[in-house]
């Protein structure tokens, strides 16, 4: 019978770690498109980053 290749689940357990840092990265008022693409590269490396790393932006005053 036929398997799922190896590769095949590599490549969809990385792609849920680049879903999941982009959630991230949007919990903390930053792009998740750009933390995405970033984890296609960096994989658990930028979750790491986006953890430890990078504090929750503050709110920009509105201007008037």
């Amino acid at each position: 019978m036929g398997s799922i290749p190896e590769a095949h689940t590599y490549a969809v357990g990385w792609g849920t770690v680049a879903l999941i840092n982009a959630g991230i990265a949007q919990g903390k008022d930053r792009s998740g498109f750009l933390w995405f693409i970033a984890s296609l590269f960096l994989g658990p490396i930028a979750t790491f980053i986006l953890v430890a790393l990078c504090p929750k932006q503050s709110p920009q005053p509105a201007e008037q």
